[in-house]
């Protein structure tokens, strides 16, 4: 397997060596990051936005790349993140195969594919990797940093380890800790992709690929990016019809098995696991709280920003809008003008992926002001 490199993308070199936070570091590592919009004389208007797990640095079509991106309706000249006004930077994770080095990248050391050779993956890497894009773009400060999902841990990591690096941010449906919940749900991912005996502990190819491990670790992770209101109002226990229906007397059945089954095919070839793997767990190694002593609100205070604004879905399971509140309170401890607002979205954990009516209007009110 190889990086899945997006058309248009830009590319970042990261220093050498670039150290990693828990041991070892890389070399002729980069990171790859579109733009929108036109940065001002001071630099005073740039918003960096760090992704969820999956996404890649195409938010929006721009000129690299006309394709629709994944967050499509909320970026550009008179949406909420208006290019008109704002220089739109979003960065893909290092770590991930979507243009950045990541497992599935070669070793410009070994040239040989890394794999599991890649060093542990940290939340505090990936942020690390992003600032690093900021000070080579020449921005000292950052308007707004946003962060989606475990890009809202990023964005914290981000804001603690680099002191000043933004004025205010917009953190939404993120946590400063992994929770027990999503730390199990992750596991069984991660297991099921390690149990495909196609996994072969990493050494697998186009041919050998550990497709029904990724297409289980997917189901997963849909089941949880949506809540039960959202599963019960789009397919309730509608049946398939008898046409479509698996030969297997134990197969598809229920239009919802149906859609998760195309979901994960349509997902498995286009994400390496390896890297699936290593941002998973960087996940759930996350917490604020070892930076002070065991208190997650303390630690949160320790980051220095002007104004923030936390928020989530209520019916959000896999980062529950409580872990929003935190982030707004513990900003607030820290001197920050923060506020938390939950959205009665139906879509759960996903919600800032499609629910734009709601979504929209908040970030762009934040944005207003700033």
């Amino acid at each position: 397997m190889s990086e899945f490199i997006p058309p248009g993308s830009l590319y970042h070199l990261l220093p050498s060596p670039f150290p990693m936070k828990r041991g070892g570091s890389l070399q002729g590592a980069h990171v790859a990051y579109e733009t929108w919009g036109r940065l001002d004389a001071d630099a005073g208007n740039a918003v960096l936005i760090v992704t969820g797990l999956s996404p890649n640095a195409h938010a929006a079509a721009n000129a690299g790349n006309p394709e629709t991106g994944w967050w499509e309706a909320m970026i550009g000249a008179g949406k909420p993140i208006d290019t008109d006004r704002w220089f739109v930077i979003c960065v893909n994770s290092l770590g991930s195969c979507k243009g950045s080095t990541g497992p599935a990248s070669i070793d410009t050391v070994t040239g040989a594919l890394y794999r599991l050779d890649f060093p542990e993956l940290s939340i505090e890497d990936i942020a690390d990797a992003a600032a690093d894009v900021v000070r080579a773009l020449g921005i000292g400060q950052l308007a707004c940093l946003i962060g989606n999902s475990m890009g809202g841990m990023t964005a914290l990591a981000l804001l603690l380890r680099h002191p000043g690096i933004a004025r205010s941010h917009i953190n939404i449906s993120g946590s400063a800790q992994a929770l027990p919940f999503s730390i199990a749900i992750r596991s069984l991912q991660r297991e099921a992709i390690r149990l495909d005996p196609n996994w072969n502990g990493g050494h697998y190819d186009e041919q050998r690929y550990p497709e029904s491990g990724m297409r289980m670790a997917r189901k997963l992770g849909v089941i949880t990016y949506r809540s039960a209101l959202e599963w019960d109002g789009r397919f309730g226990r509608v049946r398939l019809d008898s046409d479509q229906t698996d030969e297997d007397p134990f197969g598809l059945e229920f239009q919802v098995e149906s859609y998760l089954e195309g979901h994960a095919r349509r997902f498995v070839r286009f994400f390496d696991p390896n890297c699936y793997l290593y941002l998973s767990r960087s996940m759930d190694w996350f917490d604020l709280a070892e930076y002070a002593d065991g208190d997650v609100m303390a630690g949160l205070a320790l980051i220095t920003v002007e104004r923030a604004l936390a928020i989530g879905a209520n019916t959000d399971i896999l980062f529950p809008v409580q872990q929003q509140q935190q982030i707004a309170d513990g900003l607030r401890a820290g001197g920050a003008d923060a506020q938390f607002l939950g959205l009665d979205s139906p879509q759960g954990h996903d919600a800032f992926l499609v629910d734009f009516a709601r979504f929209g209007p908040a970030i762009r009110g934040f944005l207003d002001l700033s």
